[in-house]
């Protein structure tokens, strides 16, 4: 499984440079074969499931969490399995043709093999947050795969996003949901928890939860309205996406839990009800279409409703029978949508009112349809006969109302005679009528695809038995302990025999009628939901407009006074909840008053004076006094960074100095009362929070385990340090991406400003600006070379000394401010593209060499023949984390510096 796994995704990494190299579209054979070369491996372990076993594997990935990447086959994921590399491998086979020489065959075949190698991981997962990971990594496929087709596809992209997202959040708060009742996160342990779960008060908002994420995925009433949208999706995209991955997540989703909740009144009524209701709405939609690709797109909501509900039921019958549609359902609807991209392409409409008469030019493309669609319809002798039948058994078993069963069964059947109208309708449409001049059958390659799928359908209806064994043993892991009756191609006259007859006599009537059918559907006024959605959405983003507007103005009033303002709400409500505070445990000394009065004065400084370089440098001295505290409260690493920061921000201020005048302006009194009134009360309320909330309580428990722990644990005294690069490292590795992420952004939305020379200085320029320039400049040959020494000599002894990755970080940023100052740009060797990547590289690096000397993911080790010199995991860590952190300093220098060569930077203007 982990072999089926790395192939898919290895195929999908190397798809972009294999059709660059010369394969281009032709590459869709070669990733067919590897498809069914999976499809093998996962076949060889069929006949050890049909015996009852189970296939599977794990590795450790979050031990503290107890969640491993655990595999698992049993009956249900190896039938989904087989149906996403069966399907997956005839539409990759039906590519090559059917793609143009100017489609981007490196990303679709990329993202297609990447969107199974999801699905597959999907089913065949053994734990919930697995199962979770696979399923949003199907949501982003398709989101990709979906904007393939470029800007007609921003809508319906993001409706399918923003629904999906919402159902992926929903089963994640289900998964931490069902860890916490049962204690665990394989899906085995938690469906044998069974009586567990529903003795629980959450048992309800987590069947809720789950089947809220199924209709997302599913595509169900009243979330359906994604699905028709993404029909602007390439045919090969559509065809994959309705039959075999994205909704049949949803679909295998519920049958995963069903041994849970099946039984449940409200489990049933919930699916059952949705289900009907997508099924009758889908199909009646469906029918108002006169694209053959809405036919199809709505006909999926139809279909995928009859399975909702089917698995609501929840008897033997009715889950069996959805299995088994699931299988006719992804090889007709496969098909279909393979030979509507033929007829797309041939005729170049998808219009039934511009289509006719296709049959006579196109007899072989006819056929196959004709099959397709009468299985769709449910008609004998194709497979989608056989499961339709049963499914109208299992709709008479529903039972969690008094007349369940007799409802939900007259609902089926209403939906399926719309089914077999719309039917009629996509094969009348395209192939009925007069002779269309022009046209020609497609070349065999490009039939062959949909043609193995039809054929398939035809076969497995007669022979059924072939499909038997793989069913019920599927159904023995959703229903358990109840054993599955085998599939019978006919079984007499039965209640199902007359509900088909009722449903296709119904239907030949609708479609012999369509001319009055039609004009009564189009006076039925249908609610667009698509638009709706975009309505609520567009409010809400003119909503959160509104609300961000305060934050785009000028001044700094508008960007403060709602924080502070919530900091008194805040201070307020801790004032109404705390009491009983414990006794005050004093730690402060007479150098802490000093230093506190020192900052009192500073503060004071900043308001009596109104020059501006006065005020900067009185609110520096405030942050050095800040550092001192520090210092004198025993943490040298957290003053040593606000220090660097201080003298970073200074830098900052050179930039900014260019835009301000040289005394702040008046303010009105009524103002400044304002801003003073607001100060103090916020400052009290800092104060007061300080007083209750430190020096009330002894040594953390953590601290304790750190301060005891460190050194023996990771070799290093600095425990600051030691906690950063060794106990959190995941922790500082993700900050650090984070401000990695920071630098590409800036630079992908406001690109590079720096230029490669800088230009001379104006001559206009006057002496002191020009002696000061020079000073900077010979002043910069030592301070950088020295700030790069400290540097280096702060991210080596960081584990055992202050320092580190960050505090070196920020002192080659100081040099690097420097060299700008100086010299008006910053040194050509500084790319913070490459910075950063070169950061991230380094830390992943560390972690999987962790793994690979068989330790956890960054667990501190160290490097053979370097542990004299010191040289360890730690370190090699913390210059990724000093890489990445110099990157986002030298983007953002890079922007404060855009107009260096055009403004003299060291020069205040009026």
């Amino acid at each position: 499984m982990l072999l089926a796994l790395g192939v898919l995704t290895a195929m999908a990494v190397l798809s972009p440079v294999l059709a660059r190299r010369g394969c281009g579209r032709e590459l869709g054979y070669l990733l067919a074969a590897s498809f069914l070369g999976v499809a093998a491996v996962i076949a060889a372990q069929v006949p050890r499931i049909l015996d009852g076993g189970t296939v599977e594997t794990s590795v450790e990935w979050l031990p503290s969490l107890g969640v491993t990447f655990a595999l698992r086959l049993d009956g249900l994921s190896s039938l989904f399995a087989l149906m996403v590399l069966g399907v997956g491998a005839l539409i990759l086979a039906y590519c090559p043709r059917y793609l143009g020489p100017q489609d981007p065959h490196g990303a679709v075949y990329g993202l297609l093999t990447l969107f199974a190698a999801a699905m597959l991981g999907l089913v065949l997962a053994a734990d919930v947050v697995l199962l979770f990971v696979f399923w949003e990594a199907t949501t982003f496929c398709s989101f990709l795969l979906l904007g393939l087709a470029g800007g007609k596809a921003t809508r319906p992209a993001r409706r399918a996003l923003l629904i999906t997202a919402a159902g992926g959040l929903a089963l994640l708060v289900a998964v931490v949901l069902l860890t916490a009742v049962t204690g665990s996160t394989v899906i085995s342990d938690i469906v044998a928890d069974r009586e567990v779960i529903l003795e629980s008060p959450l048992a309800l908002p987590i069947g809720a939860l789950v089947a809220f994420a199924a209709f997302t995925k599913s595509a169900q009433v009243p979330l359906h309205f994604w699905l028709p949208g993404a029909m602007v999706a390439m045919t090969p995209v559509s065809a994959f996406l309705h039959a075999a991955t994205m909704v049949k997540a949803g679909v295998y989703l519920l049958m995963r839990v069903s041994p849970i909740f099946a039984g449940l009144p409200a489990w049933s009524a919930l699916l059952v009800s949705v289900g009907l209701t997508s099924a009758l709405w889908g199909a009646f939609m469906a029918l108002r279409q006169h694209d053959l690709k809405a036919i199809l797109a709505h006909s999926t909501v139809s279909q995928l409703g009859l399975l909702v509900a089917a698995i609501g039921v929840g008897t033997s019958i009715a889950l069996a029978a959805a299995m088994l549609h699931t299988i006719a359902h992804a090889l007709f609807k496969a098909t279909l949508f393979m030979l509507i991209g033929i007829i797309d392409k041939e005729a170049g409409s998808r219009d039934i009112r511009k289509l006719s008469g296709l049959w006579r030019v196109m007899p072989v493309t006819a056929t196959m349809t004709a099959l397709a669609g009468l299985s769709m319809a449910g008609i004998v002798p194709m497979l989608g006969f056989v499961s339709k039948e049963y499914l109208f058994q299992g709709f008479f078993q529903t039972d969690f109302a008094p007349a369940a069963g007799v409802v939900a069964g007259a609902i089926a059947v209403a939906a399926s005679a719309l089914t077999a109208a719309y039917g009629l309708r996509i094969f009348y449409g395209a192939f009925g009528g007069t002779r269309q001049p022009g046209l020609y059958e497609p070349s065999p390659a490009f039939l062959a695809p949909a043609a193995v799928a039809a054929l398939t359908g035809l076969l497995l209806g007669p022979g059924i038995d072939l499909l038997n064994p793989l069913v019920a043993r599927a159904g023995a892991d959703v229903v358990p302990g109840q054993p599955l009756a085998a599939f019978e191609f006919w079984h007499g006259l039965s209640p199902e025999i007359v509900m088909s007859g009722i449903a296709i006599s119904t239907g030949l009537l609708l479609f012999l009628r369509r001319h009055h059918v039609d004009r009564l559907l189009d006076r039925i006024a249908v609610p667009d939901a698509g638009a709706a959605f975009d309505r609520g959405h567009a409010r809400l983003i003119s909503f959160g407009y509104r609300i961000g507007q305060p934050d785009r103005a000028d001044g700094t009033v508008n960007h403060l006074v709602r924080p502070l303002l919530g900091a008194l709400g805040l201070a307020l409500v801790g004032f109404l909840a705390v009491r009983d505070l414990p006794e005050v445990r004093p730690s402060d000394t007479a150098a802490d008053w000093v230093v506190a009065g020192l900052v009192a004065l500073g503060v004071a400084a900043t308001l009596a004076t109104r020059n501006t370089l006065a005020a900067l440098a009185s609110l520096g001295f405030v942050g050095l006094l800040m550092a001192a505290l520090f210092v004198s409260a025993g943490a040298p690493d957290v003053a040593l960074t606000l220090v660097l920061v201080e003298v970073l921000t200074a830098v900052v201020v050179v930039w900014v100095l260019r835009r301000l005048p040289t005394r702040l302006p008046a303010v009105e009194r009524r103002r400044l009362w304002g801003a003073g009134m607001l100060a103090i009360a916020c400052g009290l309320a800092a104060a007061s929070a300080t007083y209750a909330l430190t020096g009330r309580r002894s040594a953390s428990v953590a601290s304790e385990y750190f301060l005891d722990n460190a050194e023996a644990a990771t070799g290093g005294t600095n425990v600051v340090n030691t906690i950063l690069v060794d106990f959190r490292a995941m922790d500082t590795l993700g900050e650090a991406v984070v401000l990695a992420v920071v630098a590409i952004g800036l630079l992908a939305l406001l690109g590079p400003a720096g230029g490669g020379v800088a230009e001379p200085r104006a001559s206009t320029q006057d002496r002191d600006s020009a002696a000061a320039e020079v000073f900077l400049q010979a002043s910069a040959r030592l301070v950088v070379p020295g700030a790069a020494l400290v540097a280096a000599y702060l991210l080596y002894v960081g584990h055992d000394a202050p320092g580190g990755g960050f505090i070196a970080a920020l002192v080659a940023g100081a040099a690097a401010a420097v060299h700008q100052l100086a010299h008006g740009q910053l040194p050509r060797w500084l790319g913070p593209e490459q910075l950063v990547g070169c950061g991230i590289l380094v830390c992943v690096g560390t972690a999987t060499l962790a793994l690979a000397m068989g330790e956890a993911v960054l667990a501190p080790f160290k490097l053979p023949g370097l542990e004299v010199l010191g040289v360890g995991s730690a370190l090699i860590f913390d210059i990724g984390v000093m890489l990445m952190v110099l990157g986002m300093l030298v983007a953002a220098l890079d922007r404060f510096g855009a107009d260096t060569r055009r403004s003299d930077p060291l020069k205040v203007h009026p």
